[in-house]
């Protein structure tokens, strides 16, 4: 096979890279090594900052989410029996986020690329790339039972943390910074409709929780848990006990409850990997960075990093400028990390620490109530979680 850009990961931001390019007028091939049913019920994020919103309008793959997808514009934060809402648009000057489940975006950018698009294959393995630092870099897969070979003039890693797109790069020169948490996060999804409008933070002695949705149907809900962790230990009953206990607050609000149709334990880390291209070989999403979910970063980040990438590779070939290629990892590497120190300050602040250390239980109080009390310091929250503009 030969490409212009080979697309190793049929995850969000595989496909919506392929569909910006597929716009642009620019060849390209995606490689998946999972099952298009595997792909389309995977479990992520939730929460849609505005850039990725207009990404996928960009895209042509927001009819759906048009429709379908909820505009909230703030969030709650309880702590200490209290309930204090942070005003999105008051604090940032219009700006919103939209609930839309990442299986949806999944579900409507495959379908858009098999309907009309380039080549999507589906449980096609990729196994290597080779020869990045050339003008054609080869991966090779394996599909339908026999190896094969793409041939492209770039290769772009969008295949998760696990994947082998970024064992190309060679160990000098590059660096990975990480960052593992003493907690985890049990995750659950349920067939009740959300007790909450917009998204619940709740910091207490017990340990955080999550109070989130996916439709007005389906709720999405977290609790803090030692690593470790085995859901099968946390029957339903138990866990709507504990979340009812953590989202408690002095006045009179309760938690519905409903059918648990999915559990799972989910490890709290950072990882970024400095830099982001080798040669013709560009990594985008979990392949170069990994964030704590408490700020809703990580489908969002890997959104604005294709979304570069595709302005650079737009102005590779439709002007022949190589400026905007020439500084992706600079300009992708500076939003990461403003949303990697964003997720951990979330983090910390609002988890029980496993030692029980009185010292930092006063800091969490005192940062929260900061940010409740301050304009200045909700504003900064706000401005981070609704999502930092393109570096551009």
């Amino acid at each position: 096979m030969r490409t212009t850009v080979g697309i190793i990961g049929g995850g969000p931001a595989g496909l919506l890279l392929a569909r910006l390019l597929y716009r642009a007028g620019i060849d390209c091939a995606v490689l998946e090594s999972r099952t298009r049913e595997y792909v389309e019920q995977r479990q992520r994020a939730g929460m849609l900052e505005q850039g990725t919103v207009d990404a996928l309008h960009e895209a042509g793959a927001a009819d759906r989410l048009d429709t379908e997808g909820l505009v909230h514009h703030g969030i709650e934060l309880r702590f200490a029996g209290e309930r204090h809402r942070i005003d999105f648009p008051a604090l940032t000057g219009g700006r919103t986020v939209t609930i839309y489940a990442q299986t949806e975006i999944v579900k409507d950018l495959v379908a858009l690329q098999l309907a009309d698009g380039p080549p999507l294959l589906f449980e096609a393995e990729a196994l290597s790339v080779e020869k990045p630092e050339s003008e054609q870099p080869v991966v090779r897969f394996r599909h339908e039972g026999r190896e094969r070979t793409l041939a492209c003039d770039w290769v772009v890693g969008c295949d998760g943390f696990h994947g082998i797109a970024r064992d190309a790069f060679p160990a000098a020169g590059s660096r990975t910074y990480a960052h593992d948490y003493p907690y985890s996060w049990l995750g659950i999804l349920a067939d009740v409709p959300p007790s909450c409008d917009e998204l619940i933070y709740a910091r207490g002695e017990r340990g955080f929780a999550l109070h989130s949705m996916r439709s007005p149907s389906v709720s999405r809900l977290y609790l803090q848990v030692p690593n470790g962790t085995d859901p099968g230990d946390w029957p339903d009953d138990r866990i709507w006990d504990e979340l009812a206990a953590r989202f408690a607050i002095d006045a009179d609000w309760t938690l519905g409850r409903g059918p648990v149709t999915a559990k799972s334990v989910t490890p709290m880390r950072s990882h970024v990997h400095e830099p982001m291209r080798h040669g013709r070989l560009l990594l985008a999403g979990d392949a170069a960075h990994i964030v704590p979910p408490t700020g809703a970063k990580g489908l969002n980040l890997a959104v604005s990093d294709v979304r570069l990438l595709a302005r650079a590779l737009t102005g590779l070939y439709g002007t022949g400028s190589t400026q905007l290629l020439d500084r992706y990892s600079e300009l992708c590497l500076a939003r990461v990390w403003q949303a990697t120190r964003f997720s951990d300050d979330m983090t910390r602040m609002l988890h029980a620490q496993p030692n029980g250390d009185a010292f930092e239980n006063r800091m969490q109080l005192a940062r929260l109530r900061r940010i409740t009390a301050s304009r200045h310091a909700a504003a900064e929250l706000a401005a981070h979680y609704t999502g930092l503009p393109l570096p551009l």
